[in-house]
């Protein structure tokens, strides 16, 4: 496998710099990399596996090969768009080698230092990209960018990927669910579909361990979708109350930052002030927000998920607890 790969890729080193800059060259690509896999798998092995390995490694290889040559910095040409070919083909043959999909991640994120080419176009729909950053996406459509985000959050899980992250003065190490997306103003894929009101989208992050709040005092997630269903005098849209109800499901309860001016003053005296209309309304139950207690289910699941992120074992560790299936649906978001 090998061997015929770097054959073929010794060829495609005469084409010019921008030759996978077009979509169709990258998918004829991975289509002729797909017949080298089923063909050295054998016609009767279903065993796809080992020459997916080989392939995905030569292409990272070669990337890094030509990166090396040129100091260690990416051009960003038709060496870099081979990783997306790696990408998808991860993504079709479903690779189970965690540890080579993180690397490749790392490799993609090393020159680019975002994965919008990933979070786009699931986020906003496959044509986006194009319109958003010049480049097209490299699924077929919105569904299979969100098939697609959904195995390389779960292999970047159980890879316990962290990347570093510049704002400014300081770096911080992200999961591969929270890094921020450049284009979008740096903002955190969780924090765009608040923005956005996409309900089903937030559900796969918040599945997958994403960060409703980045420290016990920050509910700036809460108070963004708290503000904007103010606005609409009780006729409330589905999509933002279903955005505000997955954000209750992973916090115990609310706990709002108090004014310096009075420290004294409770979370559910603030919370009536600024969204009594929401209390009044059942958005937001008594039991989140000071009235009476949490329920004893509610704060274990948020305990043990919690136990669950700390060891990237979110959502998959799950079902390996002693529970009914009931219970695993419960902890994993999916039912009330």
């Amino acid at each position: 496998m090998e061997y015929l790969l770097e054959c073929y890729l010794d060829s495609f080193k005469h084409e010019p710099r921008n030759s996978l800059h077009d979509r169709r060259n990258r998918r004829n690509m991975v289509d002729y990399i797909n017949v080298l896999i089923q063909g050295c798998a054998g016609v009767d092995s279903t065993d796809t596996q080992k020459p997916c390995e080989e392939a995905i490694t030569t292409l990272i290889q070669y990337h890094n090969k030509f990166k090396s040559e040129n100091g260690r910095v990416c051009m960003m040409g038709k060496y870099h768009n081979i990783l997306y070919v790696a990408m998808k083909l991860c993504y079709l043959w479903q690779l189970q080698n965690s540890d080579l999909v993180c690397q490749l991640l790392k490799e993609i994120y090393a020159c680019e230092q975002t994965f919008e080419r990933i979070l786009i176009g699931a986020l906003f729909g496959t044509k986006a990209p194009h319109y958003i950053a010049g480049w097209k996406s490299d699924f077929e459509n919105q569904e299979e960018n969100i098939r697609g985000l959904v195995y390389f959050l779960d292999k970047a899980n159980l890879g316990k990927l962290q990347l570093p992250f510049v704002s400014g003065d300081t770096t911080k190490q992200f999961r591969f669910v929270d890094l921020p997306i450049e284009s979008c103003g740096k903002a955190s894929p969780l924090k765009v579909c608040l923005q956005l009101g996409l309900p089903d989208k937030l559900l796969i992050l918040l599945r997958f361990g994403a960060i409703a709040m980045e420290d016990e005092n920050d509910f700036s997630n809460f108070e963004h979708i708290m503000n904007r269903l103010m606005e609409f005098n009780h006729c409330y849209p589905y999509n933002l109350v279903s955005c505000l109800q997955l954000l209750l499901k992973v916090v115990p309860s609310l706990q709002l930052k108090l004014s310096e001016a009075e420290p004294n003053k409770l979370t559910r005296d603030i919370l009536v002030e600024k969204y009594g209309d929401l209390i009044e309304d059942g958005l937001i139950p008594l039991n989140r927000c000071g009235y009476i207690p949490p329920e004893l289910k509610h704060l274990s699941r948020c305990a043990i998920r919690f136990e669950l992120w700390k060891n990237f074992n979110i959502p998959n560790g799950i079902r390996q607890l002693p529970l009914p299936e009931t219970m695993w649906r419960y902890l994993d978001l999916l039912e009330n």
